[in-house]
């Protein structure tokens, strides 16, 4: 199977009682009423360009939880935003109460735990150990420096990935990391903790000069470590990163996946198929920002990963009080050309805008 059975059996079961049974208290649009809302400015962008509303609007529920228990990093990637945007505040860090907190409130039961460099946290086996006995699936995002040095205060278990980012072969992730060596150091990292039983996957941004052919040589080079799976995103040109000519619009990212199926047949990619036609320009998908909701250092982040228009301090004002609506394609042009995984795999994983088939098509790659 793609993903462990009580992962793949535990997300459907969720899936499922959440659309039969929606959160009543996360549908309420609180914002509309509020005065003091600070997105009211953004009336004038509402409205989708074909009038039509979101299928899932007012059924709003978490998948992934998105948890930064700081912004603190040992590298300086070329496209990330975090150590920019939280510049004023990268030296703090949330305690291991609000991180368990958060995962409580929300209650997804998918944790990625990003940053900055999560292994940086220095309680993230606690946080682990924790997220764990409140039986969550766990994907611990990092750049793999320090995984060798830490891996000791970590138990393999079948909820828990190592999710180590690789943007292509020694050169070119070396350079879109800024530092000679990381690389080397992640393989290293990847051998070491499949040596010791963990589940290890890896994570790759899609960039502008991006070659695909050297992502196919990567997956080759790593054929041999039987790793868990391969993330793919298109790299999305949000604010807090100004080298916008590494960032591709809607029609780049088309072209760039072009011909993701051959490396799907071939490749364990976590990625869903209506994910990929949707990256090909083969079917249209809405953004469900909400499935993939945001908890850092200044509270739960509105409207999504990339986008900050706010913070708030519990997860029903996220729900109740972002403007849904009004984001996405043709309503926010700041939505224009992003395609990311967080934003658009929860509306496969869904189920919206499905065909005929799709279902099958989603079991079948679900079990292989």
């Amino acid at each position: 199977m793609r993903f462990p059975l009580s992962l793949t059996a535990g997300l459907a079961a969720y899936i499922l009682r959440n659309k039969l049974h929606p959160r009543p208290e996360w549908q309420r649009d609180a914002w509309e009423a509020d005065r003091d809302n600070p997105f009211r400015i953004l009336g004038q962008h509402s409205g989708a360009s074909n009038g039509s509303r979101h299928p899932l609007l007012h059924k709003r529920f978490p998948l992934v939880l998105m948890l930064e228990p700081l912004h603190a990093c040992n590298l300086t990637c070329t496209g990330c935003g975090r150590i920019r945007e939280y510049e004023d505040s990268i030296t703090q860090r949330l305690t291991l109460e609000q991180c368990l907190r958060a995962a409580d409130e929300c209650g997804a039961p998918i944790v990625s735990i990003a940053g900055g460099e999560p292994l940086l946290y220095p309680e993230i086996a606690a946080l682990v150990d924790g997220l764990l006995a409140r039986n969550r699936h766990i994907y611990l995002c990092t750049n793999g420096l320090l995984l060798r040095k830490r891996l000791h205060e970590f138990r393999p278990d079948p909820r828990l990935f190592f999710n180590i980012h690789l943007d292509g072969l020694e050169e070119f992730h070396d350079r879109a990391v800024e530092r000679p060596g990381v690389f080397r150091e992640a393989i290293e990292a990847i051998r070491a903790a499949k040596a010791a039983g963990f589940k290890v996957s890896t994570n790759t941004t899609i960039y502008k000069d991006t070659d695909m052919a050297e992502i196919e040589r990567l997956f080759e080079f790593l054929e041999p470590f039987n790793l868990d799976g391969h993330m793919l995103s298109p790299a999305y040109g949000y604010s807090a990163v100004n080298e916008r000519e590494i960032f591709m619009t809607r029609e780049d990212v088309h072209e760039k996946f072009r011909h993701i199926d051959r490396l799907a047949r071939r490749f364990r990619l976590n990625a869903t198929p209506v994910y990929l036609e949707f990256l090909q320009g083969k079917r249209d998908l809405p953004c469900t920002a909400w499935g993939n909701p945001t908890y850092n250092i200044k509270g739960w982040k509105a409207p999504c990963y990339l986008i900050t228009d706010a913070h708030y301090a519990t997860f029903e004002e996220l729900m109740t009080r972002t403007p849904w609506e009004q984001y996405g394609r043709g309503r926010d042009p700041r939505c224009e050309h992003c395609m990311v995984h967080c934003g658009y795999e929860p509306s496969a994983a869904l189920g919206i805008n499905f065909r005929p088939g799709d279902a099958l098509k989603l079991l079948r790659w679900a079990l292989k």
